[in-house]
């Protein structure tokens, strides 16, 4: 008896719908792995860890392929493997790198080329373990310093837009029952809180577009020097920035420099590391001078509002004695502990002018609320 076969198309047409699922399916999750950032604190452990087994005489392909599997971030975890395929292939660590620059970042890559070329690839990637460990801790001793007055803000906010919903109008609403002239104080208050009650919604949009606007502004390259020359001149905050763009400068200059890199794309390099536009355009700048023979503190003196004479007398000792990059890592070291107790320091310094900002919108709001009181009984 004749078996009775499907037609080959009726067969070939699922199976390209779950081929073209799957491939779906892959591009998404590439996409997906492309959105997912990847955390210092796997960097860290991917630097440190290839660094050790390195210097355990484990070759590079499989310190690689072994790295990609003990990772915990998917991203990270592709990336390396992609690193350690095109290793096997006989391209060098550094040319790998290359296309994950925006991961890794150009000083990374640098000193690995530097790392290669000289045959110190273990000395490098422990110079720059340390590096992304010290970077690491400024960045969250920054964060955490900035947490508490954030959230007392944030908390003063919100309590303030409470009062001025539910509370206010119950105490405001006894004012009706009499016609006696209310304070100007009174009055505003009773306006604001009638208007946030009315028109809240248009409040949070205007709140939403201020904010896209100020995101997108600061984008630019004016919004950008806008800013960062406000925050140089802030009381409070310019110190801090000011410190931190030395101390990362310092220690990066520093572990640059004992890879053997030279000192004019030393400068360049640590330019797209630190924060602020007026540093990046200053070490730019600063490299192009030293091109055309000028000293490291001479050129560093013309830049007295971002490096104070400190800076440029050290480097000038260091030039002298051939020691400029222990002498930076000492510098970096002195920095990171002023800033460390300065960020321990700050919650006390603002701490009495949260208060004194609670003191006078809550003062502001008794007064609004008992003038008309005391008037009144007064009457009476």
């Amino acid at each position: 008896m004749p078996i009775n076969l499907p037609p080959q198309n009726v067969v070939a047409e699922p199976a390209a719908k779950t081929a073209a699922a799957i491939n779906t399916l892959g591009a998404v999750r590439h996409f997906l792995r492309k959105l997912s950032s990847i955390p210092i604190s796997e960097k860290l452990f991917f630097v440190q860890n290839l660094g050790i087994m390195l210097k355990a005489g484990i070759s590079l392909s499989v310190a690689l392929k072994t790295l990609s599997k003990q990772t915990n971030n998917k991203r990270l975890a592709g990336i390396i493997n992609d690193i350690s395929a095109n290793v096997e292939k006989g391209i060098s660590f550094t040319e790998s790198l290359k296309p994950h620059e925006k991961i890794f970042g150009q000083l990374f890559v640098s000193m690995i080329e530097s790392g290669e070329i000289s045959g110190k690839l273990e000395e490098v990637l422990k110079r720059l373990y340390i590096q992304f460990k010290k970077n690491h801790e400024l960045v969250a001793k920054v964060k955490g310093a900035l947490t508490y007055p954030l959230v007392i803000l944030a908390a003063m906010s919100g309590i303030g837009v409470f009062m001025m919903i539910f509370v206010i109008p119950k105490i405001t609403a006894m004012f009706k029952d009499f016609n006696a002239e209310l304070p100007l104080a009174t009055k505003l208050l009773i306006k604001l809180s009638n208007s946030l009650i009315a028109d809240g919604w248009l409040y949070l949009i205007g709140l939403a577009v201020l904010i896209l606007i100020f995101s997108q502004s600061i984008k630019t390259a004016k919004g950008k020097y806008l800013l960062h020359g406000l925050l140089l001149k802030m009381p409070i905050f310019a110190p801090i920035i000011k410190k931190i763009n030395l101390a990362r400068f310092a220690r990066t200059i520093s572990s640059l420099l004992k890879t053997d890199i030279m000192i004019i794309k030393s400068f360049q390099i640590t330019a797209n590391v630190l924060g602020n536009i007026y540093y990046r355009d200053g070490l730019n700048d600063m490299a192009g001078k030293i091109k055309k023979g000028g000293t490291i503190n001479e050129v560093i003196a013309n830049y007295p509002k971002l490096f104070p004479p400190i800076v440029a007398q050290m480097i000038a000792v260091g030039e002298e004695t051939g020691e400029l990059d222990h002498i930076l890592e000492e510098l970096a070291e002195f920095y990171e502990g002023e800033i460390d107790q300065t960020m321990n320091n700050l919650p006390a310094i603002i701490e009495p002018i949260l208060i004194l900002l609670l003191g006078l919108v809550v003062g502001g709001m008794a007064v609004a609320v008992i003038m008309p009181m005391y008037s009144l009984t007064s009457a009476i």
